[in-house]
C-alpha cells in the first residue's frame, strides 16, 4: 500500500480526506437546514451518514497513525506547523465527535438509530403514544446534544481555518500544499 512522501501524499489520504470533508461538509448544511427549518423527514438520512462518517473518520485516524502525518514543506515556518497541527487535531477530533454525540443523543432521546433503514438501536415508543418517542436518559440525551452543538462549531471554525491556509500556501506562498492533496 502506498504511503505518503514529502513530495506526494498517497490515494488513501487524498481518498479519506476528499470523502469525509465532502460528506461532514454536506452533512453541516443539512443539520443546520433540519435544526432550523424542522425538516424532521432527513434525520435518518443525516444519521445514516452521520454514522458512515464516524466509520471513515475511525478508519482515517488509524490510517494517520500508521501513515504518520504528512511532512511539512521545507517553506513552513514552526508557528504555521504547530497552528496546522492545532488544526488538523481539531478537525479530527471534531470529526469523531459531532457523529458519535449526534448518534448518542438520538439512542439517549429514545429516537433510535438506524444506518439506511437496518436497525442498530431500537426507538423507544411513550407506552400510551407509540407515535412518540420516551428519551431512554433525558440528562445524557440533553449532554450529547451541546456536545453535537459544540463539536459543529469548533469543526466549523476549524475547516474555515484549514482552507484559509491551504489557500494562503497555495497563493501566496506558491507552494505545493494544496496541490499534494489535490493528486498534482
Amino acid at each position: 500500500m502506498e504511503l505518503d512522501s514529502s513530495d506526494k501524499l498517497s490515494h488513501t489520504t487524498r481518498g479519506l480526506h476528499w470523502l469525509i470533508a465532502l460528506t461532514i461538509i454536506a452533512l453541516w448544511g443539512v443539520g443546520w437546514y433540519m435544526a432550523t427549518n424542522k425538516v424532521y423527514p432527513l434525520y435518518s438520512w443525516h444519521k445514516s451518514f452521520g454514522i458512515l462518517v464516524v466509520l471513515f473518520a475511525v478508519v482515517r485516524v488509524g490510517w494517520r497513525i500508521k501513515n504518520g502525518w504528512p511532512s511539512a514543506l521545507p517553506s513552513h515556518q514552526q508557528w504555521e506547523r504547530a497552528l496546522s497541527k492545532l488544526v488538523h487535531w481539531l478537525l479530527i477530533i471534531s470529526t469523531i465527535l459531532m457523529p458519535l454525540s449526534g448518534m448518542l443523543m438520538s439512542a439517549m432521546g429514545g429516537h433510535g438509530l438506524q444506518l439506511f433503514g437496518l436497525e442498530l438501536f431500537p426507538h423507544n415508543p411513550m407506552p400510551d403514544n407509540p407515535q412518540r418517542n420516551m428519551p431512554i436518559n433525558k440528562e445524557l440525551a440533553e449532554l450529547f446534544h451541546s456536545v453535537h452543538g459544540i463539536a459543529a462549531k469548533v469543526l466549523l471554525v476549524s475547516l474555515v481555518l484549514h482552507v484559509a491556509g491551504a489557500l494562503k500556501h497555495h497563493v501566496i506562498d506558491k507552494d505545493n500544499t494544496l496541490k499534494r492533496m489535490l493528486g498534482r
